[in-house]
């Protein structure tokens, strides 16, 4: 389904928005996209929960095996099957940030009052964000040296398995990133995760490499210590660097930067990352998504700090990852070998690594892509597209949240900018 401006130009009169009117295609889509979700109050299947089936809770038996047989189903069949297994919808904690940090821009962006065909808009966006922050608030996990989160779901990996109420960085970081922007409607939402920091430094083991430069980190409290997962060191300095621009300390700046030293280390001569160090600890390659983060959490420390120390490493990254993990028509491949599934995530992470550099122009033409291949109608967005068929799944975060976050992030750019 095509997507285009003049399908809904009629709708947004240049009085009720301040959004250039190139762009009032994708506010709209954002508007019907946290519909579906909202409606759905942020509820829903996620990627990895095929250990939520109520199948597999009855089945007498304790295997790792059984239980990634579950979860791998779930992943990769290309049908829907979490109905038949009787799947748990839940509400995800790093979607609920997702949506309220897209609901706190969509209230900025959206008039009151704005009118549809059929009639005026009763959303209160502030209302909805400020909601999804007290969940967020609400349902932290305890126990722990600071602020944190994980999944609500148990997760079985090859060394060990995961279970709601252990907390992990990638959860928690989207919590503090998501609480820290709340803050422009209660700065107790900024307190909450003020000590997030020690979280990490405590739990999950912030250390110096051994051998080589800068700081490791686990991704979450149960994490082998043999391997380095990449991206996930990345996007815990991103979380330092998020808590220093509200609470200005230069030991949080200090340990951002052993991480980034360390990841920057890693980058490989094309200019991407491989998912963990050593790269034979994980079957993921340079795949597109997790690239992604990597390159957002430079750009991040860059745009806070105005350090340059980084920006060799990452115009490198910002070439490999325009080059090798997307096509000119804005598709994005899975990784620097295979240009298949397309992945929802890919394109999300795009947008948002794009809108950042400020290749606007480039974050659109993948989000019409996105639009075109992978919209169900609706603002329902499926998962992936195949070589020969799209795999009809949508996730709340994997698919809704990705995509409303990533809209209102280039919308908010594009409101920024220069028209």
């Amino acid at each position: 389904m095509t997507v285009t401006d003049a399908d809904h130009e009629s709708e947004i009169g240049d009085e009720q928005s301040a959004v250039v009117p190139g762009d009032r295609a994708v506010l709209d889509m954002l508007e019907r996209t946290l519909a579906y979700a909202r409606e759905r109050d942020y509820t829903g299947w996620d990627y990895g929960d095929g250990m939520s089936s109520r199948l597999r809770r009855v089945l007498p038996i304790e295997s790792k095996w059984v239980n990634i047989s579950f979860q791998e189903l779930v992943k990769r069949a290309p049908i829907n099957v979490r109905p038949l297994l009787l799947v748990e919808q839940r509400r995800n904690y790093q979607g609920a940030a997702l949506f309220a940090m897209a609901n706190q821009t969509a209230d900025r962006l959206v008039a009151p009052g704005r009118a549809d065909g059929e009639g005026a808009s009763t959303v209160d966006y502030g209302r909805e964000a400020t909601e999804l922050a007290d969940w967020l608030v609400n349902n932290r996990i305890d126990g722990y040296s600071g602020y944190c989160a994980g999944y609500p779901h148990p997760i079985q990996h090859l060394d060990g398995r995961g279970y709601p109420g252990q907390p992990d960085i990638i959860n928690t970081s989207f919590g503090v990133k998501a609480l820290l922007r709340a803050a422009a409607f209660d700065t107790r939402y900024a307190e909450t995760v003020r000590d997030a920091a020690d979280f990490v430094v405590d739990d999950l083991n912030y250390r110096p490499v051994e051998a080589g430069r800068g700081a490791v980190v686990d991704y979450h409290t149960k994490h082998p210590q043999d391997y380095f997962t990449i991206n996930a060191g990345a996007i815990c300095a991103r979380t330092f660097v998020d808590l220093y621009d509200r609470f200005p300390d230069d030991e949080l700046l200090d340990r951002a930067r052993g991480l980034l030293d360390r990841v920057e280390e890693l980058q490989t001569p094309l200019g991407g990352w491989m998912y963990r160090d050593p790269p034979e600890a994980s079957h993921l390659s340079m795949d597109t998504h997790h690239n992604g983060f990597i390159i957002e959490s430079f750009q991040r420390y860059r745009d806070v700090t105005g350090d340059d120390r980084y920006d060799d490493c990452l115009a490198r990254a910002l070439a490999f990852f325009r080059d090798e993990l997307f096509e000119p028509n804005g598709a994005p491949n899975f990784d620097e070998t295979s240009t298949y599934p397309r992945d929802v995530h890919a394109s999300t992470q795009g947008v948002l690594v794009f809108t950042y550099a400020g290749d606007l122009p480039f974050a659109r033409r993948i989000l019409q892509w996105a639009f075109d291949n992978l919209h169900a109608g609706g603002g329902q967005f499926y998962s992936r597209r195949g070589r020969w068929y799209v795999k009809r799944v949508t996730l709340m975060r994997w698919c809704q949240a990705w995509m409303a976050y990533a809209m209102s992030e280039y919308l908010d750019a594009r409101l920024s900018g220069p028209e």
